[in-house]
């Protein structure tokens, strides 16, 4: 099934949103949000996210905001801006007008902690984080009161007002809500609202030295948006009775319903973003958007296309429990898209130089190939074929072990679109190492028939030596070489499991010569290789593609194991 058959089935996020439809709660409206920190590059968990939101808005011909939940300006910028809302379109969505930032919200923001310093619901503590770690108390023990807990609104209130008017130095204040020091949940435990933060924003300059926590503004930003259901991953499920409490002391426009669904984990790779930077700031990686990354830019990159990352959304599904997801589905998700879409053409990585000794020195005839023949729509190509051509080194071999269909001295195999050629002479330099074979080609089997009707079990693909252009193949693997460094060794740390093989880079590689108009993103099927992208460091004067994907799908072979039990 590929991504354009796919229907998505129901789950309980869709099972709470028809019910409150039917019951005209919201007025019947559904209004979501996709609330990214633009503190790094989105990832494909992140993209599970938006396929979710903007999914359920269209489904139920609701809205969806884009909003940058910009409270931490010092690790937040510009470009992760920028990259985020080019993943967002890339992926195929449209937030249209509806561009927010929490930022937008900073008056407002201040104005509601006003309200719950003077209402009792909050106080200015001077508190040292530390000290407020040890007055927080543990999971079985309850937290102790802070002295600053029992200050006036009115001193509270002059505090505060300092606070933004820069009167004191980062960390000697910062304005905690008044809850329960002894509630079971640690989140209700008088959290910080407000703290003293010297930086400058990305958005807001200078003007603000305070900056609300992200707890405190999330559930108003999404009041003030008129969002009906706040869609958050499983780690907020013990942060939404702060949520709501927040909004039960506000007089805000409206009480959206926070609902928790479990993030995605896929194996072979890291999602969090701290790694992530990590991995780019160190070195490691050569960007946000290397396609060894589990970026949205580096799959992109990579060769990944926004059909295939939306079908592994709606595969993986919503559920409330975190489970890890095999990389191997979402490589089954690319091959399936692509199997339709990529045109199929002849590279030849590693060449190994054929002469054919009976073939017309100067002969050049064109034959016809297929463009993909899941869709003969696309039509057909015209490939250069000549006295001498390039296979593959490892379709020969001098010495064949059993079973080996390809290429051997005496020995006949066929080539891809072309003729049966037999191997007549082996050419070694001066090394021993095999520099040219001297075959024989049979006029009469062009197309793949012979007059005497004797077939072969082995197919080449080639090019034409005269014709080939040169690229560089960036050969991908996956970044960690276990599934999950968490199941491992404890106390080593996840670069102790990068994979020292995740990329090979393949110079000298022969290409079919219509491959020379190329540009950046166009993705094909190699034949018998894989399915691979032309790079964004690609060039007309140096050609570079990128494995996308090999051909062997184990997930394919792992459902059909299922299937047949």
């Amino acid at each position: 099934m590929a991504a354009e058959d796919f229907t998505p089935g129901l789950n309980f996020i869709r099972t709470i949103i028809e019910a409150d439809i039917k019951a005209a709660k919201n007025g019947g409206r559904v209004h979501t949000r996709f609330p990214p920190e633009p503190n790094g590059y989105l990832h494909i968990g992140h993209a599970k996210s938006i396929c979710l939101n903007f999914g359920l808005a269209a489904e139920y011909r609701g809205l969806c905001n884009l909003r940058f939940d910009d409270t931490n300006p010092g690790k937040e910028d510009v470009e992760y801006v920028d990259s985020i809302m080019a993943d967002v379109r890339w992926l195929g969505f449209d937030w249209q007008d509806r561009l927010y930032y929490a930022s937008d919200y900073f008056e407002q923001l201040y104005q509601f902690a006003l309200h719950l310093i003077r209402t009792g619901k909050a106080y200015v503590c001077a508190l040292t984080a530390d000290q407020m770690r040890e007055y927080r108390g543990t999971l079985t023990d309850p937290g102790k009161n802070s002295p600053c807990r029992d200050r006036s609104p009115e001193e509270s209130l002059d505090l505060f007002q300092r606070m933004r008017a820069g009167e004191f130095p980062d960390g000697a204040y910062v304005l905690r809500a008044r809850i329960d020091m002894a509630s079971p949940n640690l989140n209700m435990r008088d959290p910080v609202l407000y703290r003293i933060r010297r930086e400058s924003h990305h958005r807001t300059g200078d003007r603000w030295c305070i900056y609300p926590m992200y707890d405190y503004t999330h559930p108003i930003s999404d009041a003030l948006e008129g969002i009906t259901h706040s869609i958050c991953t499983l780690e907020f499920e013990d942060h939404r009775p702060f949520y709501d409490w927040v909004l039960d002391q506000l007089p805000v426009p409206c009480h959206p319903q926070q609902i928790e669904f479990a993030r995605l984990n896929l194996s072979y790779t890291v999602m969090s973003k701290r790694k992530l930077l990590e991995l780019v700031d160190k070195a490691y990686v050569r960007g946000w958007d290397d396609p060894r990354l589990p970026t949205i830019a580096g799959l992109r990159r990579r060769g990944y296309t926004p059909e295939a990352i939306r079908y592994f959304a709606e595969l993986v599904g919503v559920a409330k429990r975190e489970s890890m997801v095999d990389m191997a589905l979402l490589e089954h998700c690319l091959r399936e898209d692509l199997n339709r879409r990529a045109r199929r053409v002849m590279a030849v990585l590693r060449p190994l130089k054929v002469v054919i000794t009976n073939y017309p020195e100067h002969q050049v005839e064109e034959l016809a190939a297929e463009n993909n023949p899941e869709d003969p729509g696309m039509g057909t190509r015209k490939l250069p074929f000549s006295r001498e051509i390039y296979i593959e080194q490892d379709d020969f071999r001098e010495d064949p072990p059993k079973k080996f269909f390809r290429l051997s001295p005496g020995k006949e195999i066929r080539l891809k679109h072309a003729y049966y050629i037999r191997c007549d002479q082996v050419v070694k330099d001066t090394s021993g190492n095999i520099s040219e074979l001297r075959c024989s080609y049979d006029p009469d089997s062009r197309g793949g028939g012979t007059q005497d009707g004797r077939k072969v079990l082995g197919t080449s693909h080639w090019v034409s030596a005269a014709h080939a252009v040169d690229a560089e193949v960036r050969l991908y693997d996956k970044l960690l070489s276990v599934p999950d460094p968490a199941d491992e060794k404890e106390g080593k740390d996840f670069k102790e499991y990068l994979n020292p093989v995740s990329l090979e880079i393949v110079k000298g590689c022969k290409l079919e010569p219509g491959l020379a108009a190329a540009s950046p993103g166009d993705r094909f099927q190699f034949l018998r290789q894989g399915y691979f992208c032309v790079d964004s460091d690609s060039s007309p004067e140096q050609l570079v593609f990128n494995r996308a994907v090999t051909l062997r799908d184990s997930w394919a072979k792992i459902e059909k194991a299922r299937q047949n039990k």
